[in-house]
């Protein structure tokens, strides 16, 4: 296939790959040779070209979105050069799959035709589009950089070194494994049986997981998956405190509970045992099946659970794909509708910043453990009351006695400082959400939430019952139609004026925002989630040749893949983050790079490359494995003495995710990793410490401020882009932008002056 019939938006490697055995062209076609590029000017880039001699301030005057093709070549000659000069450094030549013997020529080879497509490019006037080679550095570039360009051109270094290898036989045996378009097939088994599914939605607050629990209490086995640990934990609690006992799984723990009838599990929805026949299965939250990176986890409980009645819980966005999938699989679906149980409002004011306007029930919803602990403080010292936090890394004995001190109306904890982690379903009796900002940083930059994120927490306030209040009710049964694809609603009304929830925000810059939230509604969800099993990843594999990295084969497979448009293919940027880091580890089977790419690993904390490197050689070599003989945890750290300082919790949250990944693989490597009850005594001991440090911390108003600062630049940005600006190049200056916010919410409150005037893009780690 050539080039030249490739389209644009495609990977470099696919835009810039040989057909059976033929030399790579980039010559335009003849039906492209009457068309003419208009302004493009001719560039030599020969390799002998001086790239230094290129005007850098025209590139750096230019946007990324918008910047010349000549320009763009520049950047990726230039790019390339620095890539060749790693050549002679062996550790880069095994990330890249390639023995220092042959690299020289493999190199030369694709430099060499990288560079004539360039020139043929470039000398040719006539063309009407530029050859897919440019689009896709375009794109990686717009989206990344000179970064983006950098990992292009690794790709297609590494097809084109494993694509020589390749017969006509090996390609069409890889494009029939990438074949991802009936992912109900992956669980043959559960397609041999007939499934009753229940979809239960509604709004927050509205009964719908109380009602699908309620089922799986009377049932005589049954599993519960949950996004989060903490939902796990409270499913575990509940049934074995009803009697019920229910064993607990999770990527970190498992609990087995004593005796021979456990029939019982609560999982997250990553660990959910899909070859596990039981009699009622419930998965919470079903809407994130259309989530980028963890999709594909509810949709394989939902393809895979072998249960006869499947009980699913969300938001009535989910509703027209579910009914699609129930219909593929042939299952049976009834739909629940629920109301809310109580009245929800949007506040007309914010708090201003005024913490001593909290009333009694009052939750201050914050997205940093820092700043949860340092508003703890700073409300306590101000209105003299009690403050109860939640958050989802708090033990749960902490978490379940924080939450009841907050419900208990006879104490003088009158408010809660919680995480976003009270969206997703834990029960307290919220009066009004107050939201710290409507903004959160998530490990690149500070973004806006999204709608359903702000309604889901917001949908907190005026709980119409309490766990303690739920343990007291008796189901609401509605008449139930045996008629597949029925629907039925089942309504549970809330006394007219009792439990009103309130929803407002902290700073009056965030109102408007909440407030056209609490008024609008999300589409529909139109895709779900998949991953490639282990299985096709494994046969896939063995067509390339045993030097080539992992990360290209994961590349390579989601690169070809035919996936149906009722799916989409999860983002892999994590997986490829930890296989590039493991390349270098000798010995690993494709199994056991599959398991450690599946870990929990931080692949942006520096520290963590260190221990997931030790790990990988430990199951390398099926050795040395024990918790104290691996040196690069940094378990001297608590030996020291509790302090304030920024790198002192630094140490001890690394040292955390490192324990967690250790205890993550023990339960996949039990020979390798056997000091797991130490492992959970380290991270006991962890906690504490964090938590210590955490009480100790007080935000000053400096660091409020520039806060405030990052939150208003981070709002005006998301403005623009809705505008449709962004992408025009074009700018709206703070006053227009806010302005036009006061316009169009009514918010005359809203001041120019809350804007800052320095709008520098620095934002601070964590």
């Amino acid at each position: 296939m050539r080039v030249t019939d490739a389209k644009a938006g495609v990977c470099l490697f696919c835009a810039f790959r040989w057909g059976a055995r033929e030399r790579l062209s980039l010559r335009p076609s003849k039906s492209d040779e009457s068309n003419t590029v208009h302004g493009f000017k001719s560039l030599d880039v020969s390799p002998k070209n001086n790239i230094k001699s290129q005007p850098r301030q025209q590139l750096q005057r230019a946007t990324r979105g918008r910047i010349a093709e000549e320009d763009l070549i520049t950047i990726a000659i230039e790019r390339l050069e620095q890539f060749f000069e790693q050549t002679n450094d062996p550790v880069f030549l095994v990330k890249i799959g390639l023995v220092a013997n042959t690299a020289k020529t493999h190199f030369a080879k694709f430099k060499s035709d990288l560079l004539r497509s360039f020139k043929e490019w470039s000398e040719s006037r006539k063309r009407h589009v530029p050859p897919p080679i440019l689009g896709v550095l375009r794109q990686a570039y717009t989206e990344n950089g000179e970064s983006g360009i950098d990992a292009q051109l690794k790709f297609a270094l590494q097809g084109h070194i494993a694509n020589s290898t390749f017969t006509r036989s090996d390609i069409l045996n890889q494009v029939r494994l990438a074949d991802l378009r009936y992912p109900y097939e992956w669980y043959p088994a559960t397609r041999a049986i007939q499934r009753k599914i229940h979809l239960h939605v509604g709004p927050t607050n509205s009964g719908k997981t109380y009602h699908a629990l309620k089922r799986l209490e009377a049932a005589s086995s049954g599993i519960y998956a949950g996004p989060l640990r903490l939902l796990a934990h409270e499913v575990y609690s509940r049934l074995n405190a009803l009697g019920k006992p229910c064993n607990l799984i999770t990527g970190d723990e498992r609990v087995q509970v004593e005796g021979d009838e456990v029939n019982m599990a609560s999982c997250t929805v990553e660990m959910v045992p899909v070859n596990r026949n039981v009699e009622v299965a419930v998965v919470d939250e079903i809407q994130m099946i259309g989530n980028d990176h963890r999709g594909w986890a509810w949709t394989q409980a939902v393809l895979g659970l072998k249960a006869q009645e499947l009980h699913l819980c969300g938001e009535e966005r989910a509703v027209p794909l579910i009914r699609e999938l129930a219909a593929a699989t042939g299952d049976q679906l009834e739909i629940h509708h629920y109301e809310r149980l109580s009245p929800l409002r949007p506040m007309s004011t914010s708090l201003n910043g005024d913490l001593r306007k909290l009333r009694k029930g009052d939750c201050l919803v914050v997205f940093s453990r820092m700043q949860i602990h340092a508003y703890r403080k700073d409300i306590e010292k101000l209105t003299g009351k009690r403050v109860a936090v939640v958050y989802g890394s708090l033990p749960p004995e902490i978490r379940t006695q924080q939450a009841k001190l907050f419900n208990d109306p006879d104490n003088d904890y009158d408010f809660l400082v919680a995480s976003d982690a009270i969206g997703m379903g834990l029960n307290l009796s919220i009066k009004r959400i107050i939201f710290e900002s409507t903004s959160r940083h998530n490990g690149e930059q500070l973004k806006t939430l999204e709608v359903p994120d702000i309604k889901q927490i917001a949908g907190r306030a005026g709980r119409y019952r309490t766990a303690a209040d739920a343990a007291k009710d008796i189901i609401i049964e509605g008449s139930v139609n045996s008629d597949a694809n029925s629907s039925i609603s089942v309504t549970v009304p809330a006394t007219p004026g009792t439990n009103l929830g309130l929803v407002t925000t902290l700073e009056r810059m965030d109102l408007p925002i909440v407030q056209r939230a609490m008024q609008s509604e999300a589409g529909p969800i139109t895709t779900a989630g998949i991953f490639p099993p282990d299985s096709i990843i494994l046969k896939f594999s063995k067509y390339f040749p045993s030097e080539t990295p992992f990360s290209y084969i994961l590349l390579r497979l989601h690169e070809i893949a035919r996936v149906h448009t009722r799916f989409h293919l999860c983002n892999l940027r994590a997986c490829i983050g930890t296989a590039d880091l493991i390349q270098q580890v000798k010995d690993l089977t494709v199994a056991d790079r599959i398991s450690l790419c599946a870990a929990p690993v931080d692949t942006k904390d520096p520290g963590a490359h260190k221990i997931i490197l030790a790990l990988a050689r430990c199951i390398a070599t099926q050795s040395g494995g024990n918790l104290l003989d691996i040196h690069e945890l940094n378990l001297e750290i608590l030996d020291q003495p509790v302090t304030t300082d920024r790198e002192y919790l630094k140490h001890l949250e690394s040292l955390h995710k490192s324990v967690v990944l250790y205890l993550w693989l023990s339960y996949r490597f039990i020979g390798v990793f056997p000091s797991q009850a130490m492992a959970f005594h380290v991270k006991g001991l962890t906690e504490e410490k964090i938590d210590k440090v955490l009480t100790e911390i007080s935000l000053n108003k400096n660091f409020k401020d520039h806060l405030k600062k990052l939150k208003e630049q981070a709002m005006l940005k998301a403005f623009q882009t809705q505008a449709g600006l962004a992408e025009n190049g074009l700018q709206l200056s703070e006053s227009a932008a806010m302005e036009t916010l006061k316009l169009e919410d009514g918010m005359a409150a809203l001041g120019v002056d809350d804007l800052p005037k320095d709008m520098s893009h620095g934002v601070p780690a964590g």
